[in-house]
């Protein structure tokens, strides 16, 4: 009962988990769909903040702007420019002027008469003044700011600056004042810098950072006073990069983007454009606009990880009501689960347990008029069906494994013979292999390694003694296995028959018959097309008496080495039997004391193995013969036959593989001689030829 209670338990507990771990992805997703809506609060946020603040900057700049150029187009100022010294024309402008001062929100104005480069200010605190504050000066660089602005074409323009000869900092309003053509001056007014951020860009607002520039970046106005480029907004002059809305962003792409989003803002000056960015190290939205009537951008920085976008007092009720929802919920679905699902599916494991063991009139809960009791029922059903068939299939198995014992008797015996047969075959193709007339006139003078790839092949070599030397040679015929080593058979027939025809002293003689007997007894014509009965062959005639080695080759060379130089004799590139007949040639070179000679099939050249599968190769093979060539012969065979199994690793044996390789002495005669028998080869060899 305890394990039972303990089972139900663990698949409750198991099932709140799963409840719990899928509302991972749910909370992912909540949390992503609150920020998605903080960031989208924030966007219209900023972009309501930013038209209101155009709005506010726009509406008294605007006022200023327009009343300091009805100032700057009176008849009575440009009458008194024209002629600054008449004391009439004077009296009656500081008139008129005094009225514009006081409808000025700063209650003060300035005029540059250009003729003269004098400088009148008046303010409350000497409205009374009629001399000049201070005369312009074009050598001094304080005062180039007038001398820029005279040489542009706009009407008026909105400067932040220090004046130094009044020493105050405003934003001044600057009014070109002409009579036609005629430059006659400059007036305006300005606000007070400190009053003028006061006003509209420091506000309350937790997380804004409104700023004012100008189309080339400049800070016009900032919160903070050390970031202004005072006196930017003339123009003409290089502007301090440091003081740029450019330089306050966090890297180059930032800023190409934000002069994308100026770009756009003047295009369409009804429109706010945002874009996210790092500014004065701080992550957060950045807004653009467009006043066209002041030329001048309000940028707001919005770091929205500081600014209240969502108010977090009813966030958090919010997510603990949700908490002790879902738990009650969970709580209900885990009862239910267990007394409805969990504990009946207990009683049908216990009883489909004991049907699985064997058991199969174990009773199984079928009385219930739910979905479990049908499961239970087509269950019961299912374990009569087992029970039944599984009677059937053991008689069916005990049948079937007596005929796959009569089966595999029968294969065995039919393998051994088919073992035996290849074997026996493998006796006799040894039989046609010249190994004893070798040792009876060669003794230590030669090396053989033959490989074939299965336990036959089509690979053999052959050896012939005559009167005056020796006639050595190797074969490849077309095929592996049986099949090559039936062509075997033929082939030496027929070059048994070429032999006595042409004789042993012309190998190209021998080629070229054999190639007419093979074609005569092997036609194309009546043979499929997926057969192959061409032979590769390689002869050589070693004549003792003249010291001469006549070769000729079907696609098999002759090398030669004596462990310092490597001759190669190739042969012609056609094999025996191809549908393209070629005339053989033979070719001559001395048989020198002490020197390897060696033929070679291909399939120790094309076997596979090293580190990428490639093919032995003939460098490799040349390398080592050339190595080997002073050893002993058996030796030799011996080290060619480890370093194909070292190259060859895993890899299988591709093809049959067959090398012979010979040596004389300069007291080496020719056979049937009566001089004395053959002596062993020269000091170092001759003493470890024979194993």
């Amino acid at each position: 009962m305890a394990a039972r209670w303990g089972l139900r338990g663990k698949s409750v507990a198991t099932l709140l988990l799963a409840c719990l771990l899928s509302l991972i992805p749910a909370v992912l997703l909540g949390w992503k769909a609150i920020d998605d809506i903080r960031r989208h609060f924030a966007n219209a946020y900023a972009e309501n903040y930013t038209l209101l603040h155009m709005q506010r900057i726009l509406a008294p700049v605007s006022r200023e702007l327009a009343l300091a150029q009805r100032f700057a187009n009176s008849l009575v100022l440009r009458e008194w420019l024209a002629n600054e010294e008449d004391a009439d024309n004077q009296a009656r402008f500081f008139a008129e002027a005094e009225g514009f001062r006081q409808d000025f929100a700063d209650r003060s104005y300035f005029v540059i008469v250009d003729a003269s480069g004098d400088y009148y200010y008046t303010d409350d605190d000497n409205a009374d003044s009629r001399t000049p504050r201070y005369r312009l000066d074009v050598t001094q660089p304080n005062d180039a700011w007038y001398f820029q602005l005279r040489r542009t074409n706009e009407p008026y323009n909105l400067n932040v600056d220090l004046d130094r000869g009044l020493n105050v900092t405003k934003v001044w309003l600057n009014v070109l004042v002409r009579d036609g053509d005629t430059l006659l001056g400059l007036a305006g007014t300005g606000f007070e810098l400190d009053d003028f951020l006061n006003a509209f860009l420091r506000d309350e607002a937790e997380g804004l950072t409104p700023m004012i520039v100008d189309r080339q970046g400049a800070l016009q106005a900032h919160p903070s006073l050390d970031r202004i480029a005072l006196g930017s907004g003339i123009g003409g002059g290089e502007v301090d990069g440091e003081r740029t809305i450019h330089a306050l962003l966090g890297n180059d792409e930032q800023r190409s983007e934000l002069t994308r989003a100026m770009q756009a803002a003047r295009q369409a000056p009804e429109t706010i454009q945002t874009l996210w960015g790092t500014l004065e190290a701080r992550e957060g939205l950045i807004s653009v606009g467009y006043i066209a009537e002041l030329d001048w951008y309000l940028v707001t920085a919005l770091d929205i990880g500081v600014a209240q976008i969502l108010d977090r007092r009813w966030l958090w009720p919010l997510l603990f009501a949700g908490a002790l929802i879902l738990g009650f919920l969970l709580t209900i679905i885990a009862v239910a689960t267990e007394r409805l699902i969990l504990a009946p599916l207990t009683r049908f494991k216990q009883s489909a347990q004991a049907i699985a063991a064997g058991h199969y009139d174990s009773p199984l809960p079928t009385a219930r008029h739910d979905e479990i009791g049908e499961l239970s029922q087509a269950f019961s059903h299912m374990a009569d069906q087992v029970q039944r068939h599984t009677r059937e299939l053991e008689a069916k198995v005990r049948e079937r494994t007596q005929a796959l014992e009569r089966t595999n008797a029968e294969m065995a015996a039919t393998q051994k013979q088919l073992g035996d047969s290849i074997d026996y075959a493998s006796f006799i193709q040894r039989a046609i292999l010249p190994d004893r007339q070798l040792d009876l006139h060669l003794e230590h003078h030669h090396g053989v390694l033959w490989k074939p790839r299965d336990t036959v092949g089509g690979d053999f070599y052959l050896f012939r003694a005559d009167a005056g030397g020796y006639l050595f040679g190797v074969v490849d015929c077309a095929g592996h296995g049986v099949p090559g080593s039936l062509m075997t058979m033929l082939a030496r027939a027929i070059l048994d028959h070429a032999i006595l025809k042409a004789g042993c002293q012309d190998p190209a003689a021998i080629l070229a018959e054999t190639d007419s007997q093979s074609r005569e007894l092997l036609g194309a014509e009546q043979l499929p097309a997926s057969i192959a009965t061409h032979m590769d062959a390689g002869l050589a005639w070693v004549d003792l008496a003249t010291r001469q080695i006549t070769f000729a080759g079907a696609k098999i060379g002759l090398y030669a080495s004596d462990g310092e130089t490597l001759t190669h004799l190739a042969g012609d590139k056609r094999p025996l039997g191809h549908k393209r007949r070629i005339e053989y040639r033979n070719q001559s070179v001395d048989l020198r004391p002490g020197w390897t000679y060696s033929l070679c099939t291909d399939g120790l050249l094309d076997q596979a193995g090293g580190s990428d599968g490639f093919g032995f190769g003939n460098t490799r093979f040349e390398a080592l013969f050339m190595a080997q060539a002073q050893r002993p012969l058996q030796a030799q065979m011996e080290a060619f036959e480890q370093a194909l199994r070292d190259y060859q690793g895993d890899l299988p044996q591709r093809d049959d593989i067959t090398l012979l390789n010979f040596r004389f002495t300069e007291q080496d005669h020719p056979p049937g001689s009566e001089s004395t028998p053959p002596l062993p080869a020269p000091a170092g060899a001759a003493s470890q030829e024979k194993s």
